[in-house]
């Protein structure tokens, strides 16, 4: 069994949203078997900024799928869309 590594990218609802919180909010959502391997932030325009954690799901957990709909269900996010996956 192998893992996977994606690269998410979690647009908030406004630039008001707290990232600190949103971040400890989006760990604490993770589907078991998951993890994030670090977040990147990305100013996108007018002070909107996205967050964008790298997340390592096993490869037979049916992909990214379980963590995308754990990240959008999550208060304050707007949008969730996979940037790019791997195998480790």
């Amino acid at each position: 069994m192998g893992k996977v590594a994606a690269v998410i990218k979690v647009m908030p609802q406004s630039p008001e949203v707290d990232l600190d919180a949103l971040q400890e909010r989006l760990e604490a959502a993770l589907p078991e078997g998951a993890k994030i391997n670090g977040f990147e932030r990305d100013e996108v325009a007018f002070g909107l900024v996205a967050l964008i954690p790298t997340v390592v799901v096993p490869d037979d957990t049916g992909g990214t799928e379980a963590v995308e709909e754990a990240f959008v269900d999550v208060e304050g996010v707007e949008s969730v869309s996979v940037e790019n996956v791997g195998r480790l």
